[in-house]
């Protein structure tokens, strides 16, 4: 009998068409709010003040937080506020009613509201990891694992839509699984509860970003048995974006956050896994620096992050092709319309 998903992944355009309308509602409600195009504000220090909204806080992320405790971003001018929005939608809908000015996640959310209509969109400007970034947990040590031991199995899987649950359907469907009906996905349970649940008996694998395989590792509920970064390849799994408007408003100050992450991505290059993780460690003061670098030493090891920060249109060509075979887009979208290069080029050079 054929498995089939616990919750079924919508069509695009109407995922589109709800999200359409809870920006417009949000935007009727919320209050200060800065108008769309508005110049970034300087603080009584003279630097420029700027929020950016991240889709989750992880070290996943790691030349970004380099590049906060080392004081990359004060140097180019730039007072940063980071927030957390706890999924991409929520990140989204911060950058484009205007109460973040930065966004940091997948950039398949971009392409999602321009399809869907928005006209001050939002465009990428720096791409940050180029490997996905989660790994497969199994309850026992598997040494000799294959994706065919999926087959038959409940995985707690991801949003659907969102990168993690397409790059992890994309890799099925590489190795001859059909993610509909060889195996059964969990996508019912909320983003960072997913190991809770996993530890207290639901699903046979689930699918983890880091602390949270490596967590499940530690106390004996689980074991890490393949990496999704690797097996998918070089994938555009994360990149910075902000309304067009915004860009067109401040390039200098674009240019300058551009130029704080660059000297991040410099930093990883050129340092070891413990000097990265005794680097960002006051970022995850709930984590020990002992598990920091294990993180950071696994990571590292699949070549995660770019040595720049180009997006690329063969890796967003890439990215399309993730969405059309998952069903999440219905029509193509224009590289140089979403994506805009000249910042991280010049932070580059």
């Amino acid at each position: 009998m054929k498995n089939m998903r616990k919750n079924n992944t919508y069509r695009m355009s109407k995922r589109v068409l709800a999200f359409g309308l809870c920006l417009l509602f949000l935007c009727a409600c919320l209050t200060g709010c800065k108008t769309s195009g508005d110049k970034a504000a300087k603080n009584s220090g003279g630097k420029t003040e700027v929020t950016l909204n991240e889709v989750a806080h992880s070290i996943f992320y790691a030349p970004m937080y380099v590049a906060i405790e080392e004081g990359y971003f004060e140097e180019e001018g730039i007072d940063l506020t980071l927030v957390t929005g706890f999924g991409a939608d929520k990140t989204m809908t911060a950058v484009l009613t205007g109460e973040a000015d930065i966004g940091f996640m997948g950039s398949e959310s971009t392409i999602y509201t321009y399809v869907g209509g928005t006209q001050d969109y939002a465009v990428n400007f720096a791409q940050l990891t180029q490997r996905a970034g989660n790994f497969l947990v199994a309850r026992e040590p598997l040494d000799d694992f294959s994706w065919d031991m999926l087959k038959g199995k409940e995985v707690l899987g991801g949003r659907a839509g969102g990168m993690p649950e397409m790059v992890f359907e994309f890799i099925l469907k590489k190795n001859n699984i059909d993610p509909k009906t060889d195996l059964t996905i969990d996508q019912s349970i909320d983003f960072g509860s997913t190991a809770a649940a996993f530890s207290g008996g639901q699903g046979d694998f689930t699918v983890e970003f880091e602390p949270h395989a490596t967590s499940l590792e530690a106390k004996g509920d689980g074991y890490v048995v393949a990496s999704l970064g690797e097996d998918s390849g070089y994938v555009p799994y994360t990149a910075f974006s902000a309304k067009k408007s915004f860009i067109d408003a401040n390039p200098e100050l674009i240019q300058s956050f551009t130029n704080a992450l660059q000297k991040g991505m410099d930093y990883v290059q050129d340092h070891t896994p413990e000097e990265i993780a005794k680097a960002i460690a006051p970022q995850f003061e709930e984590t020990d620096l002992e598990t920091i670098t294990a993180i950071v030493t696994r990571y590292h090891a699949q070549d995660t992050w770019k040595d720049n920060l180009v997006f690329g249109e063969d890796a967003f060509t890439l990215l399309q092709n993730i969405l059309e075979e998952s069903g999440e887009l219905s029509e193509r979208v224009p590289y140089e319309t979403l994506v805009t290069t000249k910042f991280a080029e010049n932070a580059a050079k």
